[in-house]
């Protein structure tokens, strides 16, 4: 902590000439995440492959941070600064991504990582480019949809055993980034803003027991995450899952988020008893907490 403060003040007293600049410097040094410090390097940079719903949060917190930021899109939009265009094209990439010496995040949406989607070519061509460009680290944002269905608590250290072609590609794509010398963050069911459990099940059947149990994580809580993998890079593991510790019953769950919304009740199509848990506690080790409810 002191080595910490001492450096900070080095940095107060030898970057910004005026006290205004000063004043704008300590704010980006020094910023209270529900009582998280950070620091903040003014060359910290980052690159957010695909900047939807998950990816788009991550570039304005980094943004908020004072990080040089670009998030990339297949398409050319403006609504940010920092939006970047990159699609594949040909077998080739059509890009608009600048930053050398940057930390890489893979946040491409869940639907388009379908088995018959340019995904893994993309991904591919993606770690080429990462290199290209100096890149300091690239992490995967994968999915605990790797581990198997049956009942069992699973850990990073957990046999994967891909019986279907979506976990085969999820798999596939971690095997790729961790050749590559990056990291993987299997992340659980996301929840978080727009994105309330008790709206987009209202009403339906789903097709799972209600007893099953739930994994799921928040959006923020996944962002807080990613960087503390980066803060701690050199000496993290290759691989976290990233999941509440929480494990209600979907019935429980459901029933409670359909009550905060005001929604119906889904239905279920089996009752029996399902112990399929994801263990998120390892990931602890960097100096991260869970803080935000599912």
């Amino acid at each position: 902590m002191f080595l910490l403060l001492a450096r900070v003040i080095y940095l107060i007293i030898f970057a910004p000439k005026s006290l205004q600049d000063k004043v704008k410097f300590v704010n980006k040094i020094i910023h209270n995440t529900r009582g998280c410090y950070q620091v903040v390097v003014n060359d910290n940079k980052l690159v957010v492959l695909g900047a939807g719903w998950l990816g788009e949060a991550l570039c304005l917190k980094a943004n908020e941070l004072g990080w040089q930021v670009q998030g990339t899109g297949r398409e050319v939009k403006h609504d940010h600064d920092f939006q970047r265009q990159l699609i594949l094209q040909s077998g080739g990439l059509k890009h608009t991504v600048s930053l050398k010496d940057a930390w890489w995040v893979c946040a491409i949406p869940p639907k388009s990582r379908d088995t018959q989607s340019d995904y893994l070519a993309t991904l591919s061509a993606s770690l080429e480019l990462a290199k290209s460009l100096q890149c300091r680290g690239f992490i995967l944002c994968s999915s605990t949809g790797v581990y198997n269905n049956a009942d069992n608590t699973y850990t990073e250290q957990s046999t994967i055993e891909c019986s279907s072609p979506r976990q085969q590609l999820l798999y596939d794509a971690e095997q790729c980034v961790l050749q590559a010398g990056g990291k993987v963050l299997r992340l659980a069911g996301l929840v978080g803003p727009n994105r309330e459990p008790g709206r987009f099940v209202a009403g339906k059947e789903l097709k799972s027991s209600s007893q099953q149990l739930v994994n799921m994580v928040h959006r923020d809580d996944v962002i807080h995450a990613i960087f503390k993998l980066i803060e701690g890079w050199p000496n993290a593991s290759a691989i976290y899952n990233v999941v509440n510790p929480a494990h209600p019953t979907k019935v429980d769950y459901y029933q409670q988020k359909c009550a905060e919304q005001g929604t119906s009740e889904p239905s279920f199509t089996s009752d029996e008893a399902k112990m399929r848990i994801i263990d998120g506690s390892a990931i602890e080790s960097l100096g991260f907490q869970y803080q935000w409810s599912i």
